[in-house]
């Protein structure tokens, strides 16, 4: 019975829950995701706890999702006074709701996420059509995901969506920040999203083009500034950072070696593969996460020995073929980019590095290429740039050759 994980109290509140008909379902998705026993416990006492509230609110099964969630955390748990014992911790109750809202939907028990709303659908549709039709990478859609359900909120709310109802002058202090002293970079990438939504509403007739003109330009000139780099004893401190003591230390070190090594984009090194990896000819493929090419790169000796060591002594059993697997539960799900980018970043503070951006790795290994008379081509194969041009600007931070073609400075002895 999966009752008897529960005390009396909270066994009562989940059989008299609407949530009674899933409790097999529940513990059985929580074990086949090789959970530990006593997260198992934690996560149905928190179940119980939800069923005991939305009982009392008289709340259906077919209207728990999300909105049901966030009204729980926001207007019941900070003012609970349920009795013992009850699981009040509202991160344990929010991870626990969310497993019980994907048991939910696999059984079909509530609406699926595109079938909740009209956002919620459009921005499925939108997803689907920067996937197939614009192919762009993962984290570049999420980003815009983000950004145009703001632009949806703040302008229809929970009405019916219709983009030629959106005012121009709307649509430019949205792209341009409303106060909030962004960036031209920023301006540039909501721009950007902007521009590729309306298109995506321009494919299927709406009559957009006026709002396409509308868009805001921020000024941006190619190669204005310099790359940002980190010094060679800099590099070999971030490397030299990774104590025996820190947690899944084989695994960040490996990640970070990838990034500094091979100039790979954390989206790139978190989709590595057992099969990428040829160890007999020292050769390592890479999956382009925004061309969609697979290009092949020399494994270098350093970055394969970390690779092996996590391989060997940390990667936890999984039916899972990255290389880099979560080390909590549930096992066999691909990790994010975030974890890649978090290792490189707390490597960063270690060695006392005010850094947030991992890309400043892909610019030390070009620096680095570049002062060792690497060609520019070769720069671009290795970085995977689509255009020789990107690279290009590698070139103003060679000052040692720069300094040969230098005009003297007028006036100057």
């Amino acid at each position: 019975m999966q009752s008897d994980l529960l005390q009396p109290g909270p066994r009562r509140w989940l059989a008299n829950s609407v949530f009674a008909s899933v409790e097999e379902e529940y513990v059985s998705y929580l074990r086949a995701g090789r959970y530990h026993p006593n997260t198992v416990r934690v996560y149905f006492a928190c179940v119980a706890h939800f069923g005991k509230w939305a009982t009392e609110e008289g709340l259906d099964i077919a209207v728990i999702d999300e909105a049901a969630q966030r009204r729980f955390l926001d207007t019941h748990v900070p003012s609970c006074d349920c009795p013992y014992p009850v699981r009040k911790l509202r991160h344990e109750l929010r991870v626990a709701i969310r497993h019980l809202l994907h048991v939910l939907r696999t059984q079909r028990r509530i609406p699926a996420i595109e079938q909740r709303g009209r956002l919620d659908g459009e921005l499925a549709a939108f997803d689907r059509y920067m996937r197939d039709v614009s192919g762009l990478a993962d984290t570049t859609r999420r980003q815009r995901i983000h950004i145009i359900r703001r632009l949806l909120v703040e302008r229809f709310g929970d009405g019916e969506i219709d983009p030629e109802k959106l005012d121009p002058a709307v649509v430019r202090r949205f792209v341009l920040g409303a106060g909030r002293c962004w960036s031209a970079g920023a301006v540039r990438v909501a721009g950007g999203t902007v521009g590729c939504y309306f298109k995506f509403r321009k494919m299927l007739g709406d009559d957009v083009g006026r709002l396409l003109q509308t868009i805001p330009r921020a000024a941006h000139w190619r190669l204005a500034e310099l790359p940002d780099v980190l010094s060679p004893t800099q590099i070999d401190a971030v490397l030299a950072s990774f104590d025996d003591d820190l947690p899944s230390r084989r695994r960040a070190y490996a990640m970070v070696r990838c990034v500094t090594d091979l100039g790979l984009r954390c989206s790139e090194v978190v989709k590595l593969r057992l099969d990428d990896v040829d160890w007999r000819n020292g050769i390592i493929r890479i999956a382009r996460t925004k061309t969609h090419f697979t290009d092949s790169l020399p494994l270098p000796l350093a970055t394969g020995d970390a690779i092996a060591d996590y391989l060997r002594h940390e990667r936890p059993k999984t039916s899972n073929r990255a290389i880099f697997v979560r080390h909590v539960a549930p096992y066999d799900v691909p990790i994010r980019a975030g974890v890649a980018k978090h290792a490189v970043i707390a490597a960063f503070a270690r060695c006392g590095l005010n850094r947030t951006d991992p890309h400043v790795l892909r610019h030390s290994i070009a620096s680095r290429l570049l002062g060792d008379g690497t060609p520019m081509k070769h720069i671009a194969d290795i970085l995977r740039h689509r255009s020789l041009d990107t690279s290009k600007i590698y070139t103003k931070i060679d000052l040692h050759r720069l300094s040969a073609v230098a005009m003297p400075w007028p006036g100057r002895a």
